[in-house]
């Protein structure tokens, strides 16, 4: 990455993790996915129960790995014999990790979801939540981050997933109401009730979709 693109990540990124505190989230900066894994695996208390939706940030920056060979209790619905279990399990982890589909300059998260238990477990239920957040997920305002999760995250994550979407066909949101749509639950996340439960980890790389 040059030189340039850093410093501008470095600059916007100090603005992104002022909004976050006025929305009573805190926000950190890695320059890169070896800081952003020592930041997260600060954020996670050894022998924590730790669980995730889909969050190929979380992979990318090797979180996933450093916690499945460590001393914690990761909680892997890909593995487990009854998915919706270990679903269910997040609401009481004490940690989840995420990515975000897109957040704002100002701090504003936004997350779209298909089965909903991603975006659920953001809202309400594990005792602290871990975002990992690349800085092309960055977006000048509310409309950019809505626009950028419904036509870039959700058309790449429909093809990755095998599904028949117009977005999986044409690479746009048509707005579908298709049964294989994951863009049923919206979620935006402009404030924490709760102090001190959600981090956001911001990136100097592009990560995720």
């Amino acid at each position: 990455m040059s030189e340039f693109i850093t410093k501008r990540n470095e600059l916007l990124a100090q603005k992104v993790i002022k909004g976050l505190a006025s929305r009573n989230m805190t926000g950190y900066y890695a320059a890169d996915k070896e800081a952003a894994l020592a930041q997260a695996l600060e954020l996670i208390p050894e022998g924590s129960s730790v669980t995730m939706g889909g969050a190929m940030s979380a992979h990318e920056i090797g979180l996933v790995k450093a916690l499945k060979e460590g001393n914690y209790d990761f909680i892997d619905r890909d593995e487990a014999e009854d998915p919706r279990a270990a679903m269910l399990a997040a609401y009481d982890a004490d940690v989840f990790l995420a990515s975000s589909n897109a957040m704002t300059e100002d701090g504003i998260l936004v997350n779209i979801d298909g089965n909903s238990n991603r975006v659920s477990a953001i809202a309400q239920g594990p005792r602290k939540v871990v975002f990992i957040v690349g800085m092309n997920k960055v977006c000048n305002d509310l409309d950019g981050a809505m626009k950028r999760a419904r036509n870039v995250a959700a058309p790449i994550n429909a093809q990755r997933f095998g599904l028949n979407t117009p977005c999986s066909k044409t690479g746009a949101c048509a707005d579908c109401k298709s049964a294989d749509t994951i863009c049923c639950q919206f979620l935006i996340t402009r404030y924490s009730r709760h102090e001190g439960r959600i981090h956001v980890i911001l990136v100097n790389d592009s990560l995720g979709f």
